[in-house]
């Protein structure tokens, strides 16, 4: 496997994250206005924290890279506990489900009843956010030869804390793209779509064919909803020119923007590779090191 594309992944995710996470709630209009095009880390803004912050995006991708590199596998159990270990740490930023689920894991609820229990409970317009697709991406890079089983442990990575089929297919299809990217596929999103042969809900599926044909959906929605991300990220990190074109773009549309930036970015980072990035962002996240470190593990691992 491309060493370079595999970090690109990891770093392309936390890169999204961090330069959206500043501007996060924002419009478009709005980051225009105070920023003209905002292509450099800044401080402050949403969340107050400094330049290259990163947010819950990128702490929970990390919770899944070091569970996978510690166990050499994907274990739901272990990832949950370690969601547990990160949200006692009291993060700054955190989603509404993936808080109800973590709350009720450390109750006893076990790693596969935990998010069902809150998406049950949970009404329509509340119930498929993007919470957990924005932390899947290192799935891809071990299983990546393995389509089968990587849509298994997406599909469970979800399941922890959001159980809607529009989430959970959700990280199987990125993942399915991401690990395509990775082999040097054409068109990665057609495939996944064809991999996953219709068993997609239709609105996700609706929402990612005209994408797949490389075509422009009319309006391109930055919401937290799942089906939005996926749809606005996939098109921006498979049809920009570059992983920073890519990130820039996403971010910049405003809306939940560390979280299309960091889906935008995963994908574009695979098509590109880590050299790709800017060096004033990577320099300017702590966490660089580190992800850096765990891309070149699960790389091995495949």
């Amino acid at each position: 496997m491309d060493s370079d594309r595999a970090r690109g992944v990891l770093l392309g995710l936390a890169c999204g994250d961090a330069l959206g996470r500043p501007v996060e709630f924002s419009s478009s209009t709005e980051i225009s206005a105070e920023h003209g095009r905002l292509d450099e880390m800044v401080g402050h803004g949403t969340w107050n924290q400094p330049a290259g912050t990163i947010t819950d995006d990128t702490e929970q991708a990390l919770c899944i890279a070091r569970s996978l590199v510690d166990r050499g596998e994907f274990d739901p159990a272990d990832v949950a506990d370690q969601f547990v270990a990160w949200y006692d740490t009291g993060p700054f930023d955190i989603g509404g489900m993936t808080a109800r689920s973590l709350r009720r894991l450390k109750s006893g609820a076990p790693w596969d009843e935990a998010g069902q229990q809150v998406w049950e409970q949970s009404r329509e317009g509340q119930n498929a956010g993007n919470g957990s697709v924005m932390r899947c991406p290192p799935l891809a890079i071990p299983y990546a030869n393995d389509r089968e089983r990587l849509v298994e442990v997406s599909r469970q990575s979800s399941q922890i804390t959001h159980a809607d089929p529009r989430c959970t297919v959700g990280c199987a299809l990125l993942n399915l793209t991401i690990a395509g990217l990775l082999d040097g596929a054409g068109n990665p999103l057609e495939d996944a779509l064809a991999f996953l042969d219709g068993t997609a809900p239709a609105e996700l599926a609706g929402a990612l064919d005209p994408v797949a044909r490389g075509e422009s959906p009319g309006t391109l929605e930055t919401s937290g909803y799942v089906v939005h991300t996926l749809q606005t990220a996939l098109h921006d990190g498979l049809r920009a020119d570059s992983v920073e074109d890519a990130v820039v773009t996403a971010v910049n549309r405003g809306g939940d923007t560390d979280t299309v930036g960091a889906v935008a970015g995963a994908v574009a980072g695979a098509r590109f590779g880590a050299s790709g990035l800017p060096d004033p962002w990577l320099a300017a996240i702590d966490e660089t090191e580190e992800l850096d470190s765990l891309a070149a593990r699960l790389a091995e691992m495949a």
